[in-house]
Formats: C-alpha cells, sequence, structure tokens
C-alpha cells in the first residue's frame, strides 16, 4: 500500500507547552481514519500542523513521500491537502453553481474566470460532485442562503472539485439535525478509496457509522489505534476519557 500521509515523532512547542508531543503514525492512501481524543488532546493542532496552518517545532511530515513540514499553507494546498475547517468558508454572494466553478479553476483572480475556459474534465468533475452531494435543486441558490448541512456539503464540494488528494475535515457534523449527519456520514463513506480522509469528530454515533481504523490521542500523544471495537475496550482509552466509560 502506498502512505498518503506519514507523520514522524511530530510536536509543536507553545512556550513550553507540547500541545502535540512526538506523535507518529502513517495513513494510507484511500483511507479513512478517525481522530479521537477527550478536549485539550491536540487533535486540531494536529490538523494544523499537517494543513501548514501551525507551524511544526519537532518532527516530520510527508505526503506521497514528499516532505511538507513548515511549508507555506498554500503549497501545501497545492500539493494536495484541503481542509474543511468547523465554519464553513464558501463564497456566500455566489450560487453553489458558482463557488463550485471557482474551485475547479486554475485562475486566482477569481470572478474574472467564472464559467471561461472550463474543459470537459472540469464540467464532468462539477457534475460528480453535484450528484455526490445531492445539491442539485440549490444551484442557482446563493451560499448564504443555504442550510448549515448544505453550506458544510457545498464546502466538502469544493475541495473534492480542487482534486485534494487528502481531506482533513475537523468537526464535519457540528450543529447538524441527525438527518444531515446521517447524508453526510454517506457522503464520506462513498469519498472512502478515492480520497485519503482524515476525520476530528466527537459524535460517537457518526464515528461508529464511517470509522474504519481510529487514532486516539491524549495530551498531546498517541495513546492508541486500531479498528474500533478493539479502541472501545481498550482500558487507557476509557481512563483517557476520565472514567466516564469511554467515548459515547
Amino acid at each position: 500500500m502506498t502512505a498518503a500521509l506519514t507523520i514522524e515523532g511530530l510536536e509543536v512547542d507553545f512556550g513550553g507547552f507540547k500541545a502535540v508531543d512526538g506523535m507518529t503514525t502513517v495513513i494510507q492512501d484511500g483511507e479513512l481514519r478517525v481522530i479521537l481524543g477527550p478536549n485539550g488532546a491536540g487533535k486540531t493542532t494536529l490538523m494544523d500542523l499537517i494543513s501548514g496552518k501551525t507551524g511544526v517545532t519537532g518532527g516530520k511530515v510527508h505526503l506521497f513521500g514528499r516532505d511538507i513540514t513548515n511549508r507555506p499553507e498554500h503549497e501545501i494546498a497545492r500539493a494536495g491537502v484541503g481542509r474543511k475547517f468547523q465554519i464553513p468558508s464558501v463564497f456566500r454572494d455566489l450560487s453553489v453553481l458558482q463557488n463550485l466553478e471557482v474551485a475547479v479553476s486554475h485562475e486566482p483572480r477569481v470572478f474574472r474566470n467564472l464559467r471561461l475556459g472550463m474543459s470537459a474534465a472540469d464540467r464532468k468533475r462539477i457534475d460528480e460532485v453535484i450528484e455526490l452531494t445531492g445539491l442539485e435543486s440549490v444551484l442557482s441558490t446563493l451560499a448564504g442562503d443555504l442550510s448549515h448541512g448544505q453550506m458544510q456539503w457545498l464546502e466538502l464540494g469544493m475541495l473534492i472539485t480542487q482534486q485534494s488528494r487528502v481531506i482533513l475535515l475537523d468537526e464535519p457534523t457540528a450543529g447538524m439535525t441527525q438527518g444531515e449527519t446521517s447524508k453526510t456520514a454517506e457522503i464520506i463513506m462513498r469519498l472512502k478509496g478515492t480520497h485519503t480522509i482524515l476525520v476530528v469528530e466527537h459524535d460517537m454515533a457518526f464515528v461508529r457509522k464511517i470509522a474504519e481504523r481510529v487514532t486516539v490521542m491524549h495530551l498531546g500523544k498517541l495513546l492508541a489505534e486500531g479498528p474500533m471495537a478493539k479502541i472501545e475496550a481498550d482500558p487507557a482509552v476509557r481512563e483517557a476519557y476520565l472514567g466516564s466509560g469511554g467515548p459515547h
């Protein structure tokens, strides 16, 4: 198998406090990996280090064998790492379709390139994303007028349209209804195999729907790793969740 992300002894030191401390793991191409851990475990900081949002003070990150440690965010994004935050970053004054057209564009001057010079492959990719996300009925709707779930699916669709090979999702179901959460799980499951997906999430019902391999962090360190059943039965994991009976 090909390693998509190789994380080797990764650290970040904030004035003597190591938010991520010697983290090592390998995520294979096409894998769907879930990162769990109690509050303050370092999960989001790990995403920040991979995506270049925060500088690494120790260790390495490799993307398909290429060292991307401490590269600028835009370079890491161009190399194929897409990041979706809890608050969607879409163009709220553009329609759903226009957002996807912007995402597929290779021209940084966004508004100049809408509908211009789009290849058949680009149009096909947009059509596939529209079908995947179920946004057919709202293509002409301004992104700012979408429901919370629809806006999240649009942002995820934009990452796919940009051909991000590795997608980082930080609490993708936060604030969603039960129905929206179920649909999000379906979308993510369909992406597995063609994209490498790293998910930080607290909703354990959602995690159980999508999880294959789970990584548990605690106090910035790797605590446990393996299939969901093994993780839920791990005494160290249950203890890390403050005696709450384990993740719930």
